[in-house]
Order: C-alpha cells, then sequence, then structure tokens
C-alpha cells in the first residue's frame, strides 16, 4: 500500500490556492453590482475570473492532471454547475423581487 504524504511547500501552495480561490470567488460578486454593463458582460467577467482561478488552482495544485482530456471534462462540469448555480440563484432573487415590489404596491 502506497502511502500518501505532502511536503510543506504542497501543503502551503495548497493553503495559498485556497485563500486565492476564496479571494477571487468572493472579489468577482463585484461584477454583478457595476450597473451600467449589460448581465452578459457581467456574467462573462464572473464566469472567466473564477474559471481561470479554479482551473490554474487545480492545476498547479496536481489536484487534476494537465491533460487536455482531463481539462475538458473539469471545464463541462464546471460550465453546467456554474450556470445551474447562477440560474437557480437568478431565478430565487428574481421571484424574490416580483413579491417584494406587490407588498410595497
Amino acid at each position: 500500500m502506497d502511502s500518501f504524504s505532502l511536503s510543506g511547500g504542497e501543503v502551503l501552495l495548497a493553503i495559498l490556492s485556497t485563500y486565492l480561490i476564496a479571494f477571487v470567488q468572493a472579489g468577482s460578486s463585484v461584477f454583478n453590482q457595476i450597473e451600467h454593463w449589460s448581465l452578459a458582460k457581467s456574467l462573462l467577467c464572473h464566469f472567466s475570473s473564477l474559471y481561470v482561478v479554479y482551473v490554474l488552482s487545480y492545476v498547479v495544485n496536481s489536484w487534476i492532471p494537465f491533460e487536455w482530456g482531463v481539462v475538458a471534462v473539469f471545464t463541462a462540469i464546471f460550465v453546467v454547475l456554474y450556470f445551474a448555480i447562477w440560474l437557480t440563484v437568478y431565478f430565487l432573487a428574481r421571484s424574490t423581487g416580483k413579491k417584494l415590489n406587490c407588498i410595497i404596491k
């Protein structure tokens, strides 16, 4: 049986990568708050920033191998999950907004 171990540098890289992902995840929400941007533009910037930081962190940490097939599968899963979550949040926010507007009237 192979033993699993990480060096101190690998642990540090993983921790820093996780903080970077969290920072970009939190910071990229600002794209949705720029009022003069179209929905498509804010969505593209939000998606792109998250995708880049996730794929780079995963590859740099060897959480996924840097093989085009693996990156393609990661990309497909990321796209599906991103848009499933985005659509859920979008429709919930829209529904809540309509309910609140009815209460105000």
